[in-house]
């Protein structure tokens, strides 16, 4: 099984690449509220952002591979490995969103990846 954990791990980043992407799109586009008149325009807006298209197009491609994976591997050893996806984001989002990376989440981030250490030695 760990020598499906390249293939795991490139459904996870194309995962974690979608958020990074949709958030992109998203701060482009701002805030808005969810009302009725705004259905239109945020969709429009939304259908020609260049990043919302690039992470819907991550997220297909990223559950393509996933069911690759299923079809070979215990769903309980791939499920674990979603978690690196919150590492990924949790990181790019400091680096390029500026976000807050608190001593709390690197903590948690270290306990993520020694679960799914564990979980690829198993």
């Amino acid at each position: 099984m760990s020598s499906y954990i390249p293939l795991i791990l490139s459904g996870v980043l194309l995962n974690a690449f979608a958020q990074l992407f949709l958030k992109k799109g998203m701060l482009s586009i701002g805030h808005f509220e969810f009302a009725l008149v705004n259905i239109v325009p945020i969709a429009y807006k939304a259908a020609l952002n260049p990043f919302i298209f690039l992470g819907l197009s991550c997220y297909v491609l990223s559950v393509a591979l996933w069911m690759l994976v299923l079809s070979r591997v215990d769903v309980s050893f791939a499920y674990p490995f979603l978690s690196v996806g919150y590492v990924v984001t949790a990181i790019i989002g400091y680096a390029v969103f500026n976000e807050d990376l608190s001593l709390y989440r690197i903590g948690g981030i270290v306990l993520i990846c020694l679960g799914v250490i564990f979980v690829a030695k198993s």
